[in-house]
């Protein structure tokens, strides 16, 4: 898997990592990607998938008013990464055929159904195929010049970069399922 460090440690952009990327690199990554989370829930149960854990840095200001400081369970966290990859996903396929960027492309499955084992492994599964059925619809010459920028002053996205966004935003959820499921398996 690629290896998101020297992105978040500012050493290098995003956009520098996986300039030279091709579709199926980012074919290859994903696949890496949800194997890692799929093998990290290998052995749960339904008990581990709404298990709360304990989370002192627990802090999302885009949730629901009330929930903003809650631990997330594992179904939380896995129907969140899944939304966030397809969302790059979707993006990234838009300017990989020449759309000009026209704002988010987002549906996440409501964390509160996200009960059972088999529904977790279900929305990997069903993630994984969406997101690779979205690199098909790139053109065999990806319009690499359209890019758009997430807030004023960032680097702008390119196709590549877009989907590469959602595999580094995975990586960043991939501690957390570890330590989730290690205090799961503690307490069960």
């Amino acid at each position: 898997m690629l290896d998101f460090q020297p992105v978040r440690e500012k050493k290098i952009t995003l956009q520098d990592l996986v300039r030279d990327l091709t579709k199926d690199d980012l074919r290859r990554e994903l696949n890496e990607m949800y194997d890692e989370v799929s093998h990290l829930i290998t052995d749960c149960t339904d008990a581990h998938i709404t298990f709360e854990p304990a989370d002192e840095k627990a802090d999302d200001p885009y949730a629901v008013k009330g929930e903003e400081t809650i631990a997330w369970t594992l179904g939380h966290v896995i129907v969140h990464l899944t939304a966030s990859m397809e969302e790059a996903a979707a993006i990234a396929s838009e300017l990989a055929r020449g759309v000009t960027y026209h704002g988010r492309s987002r549906s996440e499955v409501p964390w509160r159904e996200a009960t059972t084992i088999a529904f977790c492994r279900a929305r990997l599964e069903e993630s994984r195929r969406m997101c690779l059925t979205s690199l098909e619809m790139w053109p065999d010459e990806p319009h690499m010049e359209n890019t758009y920028s997430p807030s004023e002053g960032a680097v702008p996205h390119t196709c590549v970069s877009r989907f590469a966004s959602g595999l580094r935003h995975a990586s960043d959820h991939l501690g957390q399922i570890a330590e989730i499921v290690s205090q799961a398996k503690q307490a069960i």
